[in-house]
């Protein structure tokens, strides 16, 4: 059997509630964990005969002890045999035992770690539009503290659980065989015992959702703050985060106790009420024995099976908190495993042509962001870029030139119109094979905990060290690496810390080179570099730009300069195209921006 599985599809049919919304705990919540059990059949047959032979063998001490009593103490008899029937008993015990924690031990981290695989792959698979309305944070919650959850009771308490009511279930059969009076009394007595928690364990339940629900809150805040530490320090708020935070965490905290208190209580009811009512049924047997109607070997496997039995309904108690736990866990995470994505592959994608230049055209396209319905992003844009063009967008923030970007890009979906990519319309293919096509240089370079090789070959992940060098070279960041402690090999920091902006720039403009694609967008590509560096880069990006279509999102005159043709937008539309200077000339919007650049 293999040890891995691949994440299995989830049902499409299922929403995925973004916004965390509470809903009730319902125990069927632990079925979404079947398709990641399910490969594991094999394993999960081996812990389950362990356990009924474990459980056998356990049932089955206090039938030695009863036959030690009554007839190893006889006068005459030899005892040797019944300690060594005890003794072999114990070593077949403490190997079923041990067969069966190893077995669901890694059948639980197997199952966790798919399922955080599988939430995981599902994450990245979503659009840009899921994350406007789910924090980053939250998912990475779920990831950890509730895949913790559902390893604990796969890996340990349904096993505990079940070992426990097989122990309690044989118990209670073999204090029947033992003595049927005594026994009735006890059922009776348990029934009595264990209805009222019933209500308890509903109660728990409501708070273990609760207490899940704040510490993923908690989480969300510390990582937003963590990622805007040089904001909150140059402003000074660094005792304001860490008072919310701290509240924020008392919540949590205020909430686990609610829940840990009311566990406790239970806990408490459960063992206390079943040992009451077994004490009161061995006074009773007690008598018998006095009374001559029942043995000393007898009342001693009574007393170890009411053990037994009184034991296994504490330990499923303690396991039934665990199990709704878990409920809740499995039903916070089957809500992003379950989230389609809003942006996927049509069944029959077409295939792009393999070419050098991408032509471009956008058919009176119109498009609203799904956080801000009311408002027009893009208004009825038609716009043609041919093969080889270089096409400048320019307007004041809000004018669209992001947008068109992100339709371009397929991160959303156009809602009016049609973009066309070499005469096919994007919606008709595969996203990934359109964003292969595509090279981005982002205004906020992304730069991962990782070093400056690795770094720069996330462009193209065959490339080879001597094409990811001869990239930086074409960027103009090879001097600068190469005088890193370690050079390729430095370890850049998270989110590139230990570069400044210019450089990280440096580093995303050569990974965008290293993909070599047809079509190159520059988002603001040098807005972070100086008048220095902005002319180094600007011949990297020359070369970058030569013979392939290139879309620029720029302000800087310098930046434009080097465009074919100049698209102006203002509020979702185009209101100006030409070349610079005709647009310089005409007056109109683009003049007023470059006049307004010259003055600053």
């Amino acid at each position: 059997m293999s040890d891995s599985v691949a994440a299995p599809a989830p049902d499409a049919d299922r929403p995925a509630p973004a916004d965390g919304a509470a809903k009730p705990r319902r125990l069927n919540a632990l079925k979404g964990l079947l398709p990641f059990v399910r490969p594991y059949r094999g394993r999960i047959a081996l812990a389950f005969t362990m356990l009924i032979l474990g459980s056998l063998t356990m049932l089955a001490v206090p039938l030695a002890f009863r036959d030690l009593i009554d007839q190893g103490f006889v006068a005459g008899a030899s005892v040797d045999w019944h300690f060594l029937a005890l003794f072999g008993i114990a070593m077949l015990w403490g190997v079923t035992v041990a067969a069966r924690y190893y077995t669901v031990s890694w059948i639980g981290e197997r199952v966790t770690a798919d399922l955080r695989s599988g939430v995981y792959q599902r994450m990245l698979l979503q659009s840009p539009e899921y994350f406007e309305t789910t924090r980053t944070g939250e998912v990475l919650s779920r990831l950890t503290g509730d895949t913790t959850l559902v390893q604990t009771v796969v890996g340990s308490s349904i096993s505990m659980g079940l070992r426990s009511f097989l122990q309690f279930i044989g118990g209670l059969v073999m204090l029947a065989v033992t003595s049927f009076k005594l026994f009735a009394i006890t059922v009776v007595l348990l029934v009595v015992v264990v209805l009222p928690l019933v209500w308890v364990g509903r109660r728990v339940r409501k708070l273990s959702r609760e207490s899940q629900d704040r510490v993923a809150d908690s989480s969300a805040m510390a990582g937003e703050i963590l990622n805007a530490i040089p904001t909150v320090q140059a402003f000074t708020q660094e005792h304001a985060e860490t008072r919310r935070f701290d509240a924020s965490v008392e919540n949590s905290f205020a909430s686990a106790i609610r829940r840990t208190r009311l566990r406790a209580g239970m806990t408490a009811g459960v063992i206390s009420g079943v040992f009451g009512a077994i004490v009161f049924v061995l006074w009773l047997g007690a008598k018998s024995v006095s009374a001559g109607t029942m043995s000393a070997g007898e009342l001693a496997s009574f007393i170890l099976y009411a053990v037994f039995a009184a034991g296994g309904v504490g330990v499923l108690a303690e396991v039934w908190g665990d199990v709704m736990r878990a409920a809740g866990a499995t039903e916070r995470l089957m809500e992003l495993y379950a989230a389609v994505p809003v942006i996927a592959a049509p069944a029959n994608a077409q295939r792009l042509p393999a070419v050098r230049q991408a032509r471009l055209q956008f058919d009176a396209v119109g498009f609203r962001y799904p956080s801000r319905p009311t408002q027009l992003a893009l208004d009825g844009v038609s716009l043609d870029v041919r093969e080889g063009e270089t096409v400048a967008l320019v307007g004041p923030s809000g004018a669209g030139k992001t947008t068109l970007f992100q339709l371009l890009l397929r991160f959303y979906d156009v809602g009016s119109g049609v973009i066309r990519f070499d005469g096919v319309d994007i919606r008709d293919l595969d996203p990934r094979d359109l964003r292969a096509q595509i090279g981005l240089v982002s205004q906020e370079p992304v730069i991962f905990s990782a070093d400056a090789m690795e770094n720069i070959r996330y462009g193209r992940a065959d490339a080879s060290d001597e094409e990811v060098i001869e990239a930086a070279r074409a960027a103009l960041c090879d001097d600068f690496i190469r005088r890193l402690p370690d050079g390729y090999q430095t370890f850049l920091g998270e989110r590139g810390v230990r570069l400044s902006g210019g450089q990280r720039q440096r580093i995303a403009i050569a990974r965008a080179i290293l993909r070599n694609p047809p079509l190159l967008l520059l988002d603001e590509a040098t807005s972070a570099l100086d008048a220095e560096s902005e002319i180094l880069v600007g011949r990297g990006l020359e070369a970058a730009m030569r013979g392939r279509t290139t879309l620029i999102i720029a302000h800087r005159l310098s930046t434009v300069q080097r465009a074919d043709r100049i698209v102006v937008l203002e509020h979702g539309r185009i209101v100006e195209i030409g070349s610079p200077s005709e647009l310089l000339k005409s007056g109109g919007l683009y003049a007023r921006l470059a006049n307004l650049q010259l003055v600053a």
